[in-house]
């Protein structure tokens, strides 16, 4: 029998706080190597070190039995799960990691919405409708605000488009994985088929473009994709993964969201970039509306709590 998922405690706390903090460095290290290294090979790099990991650890601890069954799906959440990341490396050379960290995020959104026409057990609530209005709300702000007012422009908007586009892609994935039996399939399994064909999809687009041999082997090249293949990739969503069995999933997505505020500050920081007080507010109304929908059963009891 299986053990009962828990709240999170202090240690679930610790690891989703390193866990935010390595996911919200990844645009501002994709951005700060893209002078040696395309976007574009970063991230087929990375997802083809990952695969080789993960793939390594599916035959260690079973799991291939179930491609005759589950490769269709599998194909296609690769499929997906390799145009956010081809959305991601476009719209990095275009807009902020600040702006890409936070439009991502809005994935919940738009799995949300899937789930609710696709699965009649995940039909929204008020509260998530008026937090994807909210966020919704968030985006027109942030888009009217840009970098600053003066510096606003279509190639800004472009990226800033592309990583709605990113988190779109990014919640398609999710809907496949739900409403297909990726849902009953081991959770490696999975991540191996959305790093294996994303892998083989961006080196595919790269070749198309003329971007496969855009590289350097520079220290900073080689240091960002070894840190997305093995850390991000492979490590940091496998223990995810650990942390979904052991703790409750709604619970676990509230502190997620502080991964766009890292992401933020790492842009602001590491790579100076000027924020507007419209993107700000914008952003913070974003993240508010994601919050809405995503953990709005955990909201829900919260509430009760304060109200009892």
């Amino acid at each position: 029998m299986s053990e009962a998922r828990k709240n999170p405690d202090a240690f679930a706390f610790q690891v989703m706080l390193v866990l935010c903090l390595i996911w919200g460095c990844q645009q501002v290290l994709i951005k700060s190597a893209a002078v040696d290294i395309a976007p574009v090979m970063q991230a087929a790099f990375r997802n083809g070190i990952a695969a080789v990991l993960v793939g390594l650890l599916v035959c260690f601890r079973g799991g291939w039995a179930q491609v005759g069954s589950t490769w269709r799906a599998g194909l296609l959440a690769g499929a997906l799960f390799g145009l956010e990341f081809l959305f991601i490396a476009e719209g990095l050379k275009l807009t902020s990691a600040a702006h890409m960290s936070v439009f991502l995020y809005t994935a919940p959104i738009f799995t949300a919405l899937g789930l609710h026409f696709m699965m009649p057990s995940e039909r929204l609530r008020l509260l998530q409708w008026l937090g994807i209005l909210l966020a919704f709300a968030g985006i027109a702000l942030a888009f009217a605000g840009g970098v600053s007012l003066d510096q606003l422009d279509g190639q800004m908007l472009l990226g800033d488009g592309l990583a709605i586009l990113a988190g779109l892609a990014w919640g398609a994935t999710t809907v496949v994985v739900r409403g297909s039996r990726l849902s009953e399939a081991p959770a490696t399994l999975t991540l191996f088929y959305q790093l294996a064909v994303g892998f083989a999809g961006l080196v595919l687009i790269a070749l198309l473009s003329g971007q496969i041999g855009d590289f350097t082997l520079t220290p900073l090249a080689v240091g960002s994709v070894l840190f997305q293949g093995i850390v991000v990739s492979f490590i940091s969503y496998l223990t995810w993964f650990w942390l979904l069995r052991k703790y409750l999933a709604s619970n676990l997505a509230v502190f997620s969201f502080i991964t766009p505020l890292f992401g933020v500050t790492f842009g602001v920081v590491l790579l100076d970039e000027p924020l507007s007080l419209n993107f700000v507010i914008g952003a913070v109304m974003v993240l508010l509306g994601v919050i809405m929908v995503s953990a709005e059963q955990w909201l829900r009891q919260q509430l009760r709590k304060v109200v009892g």
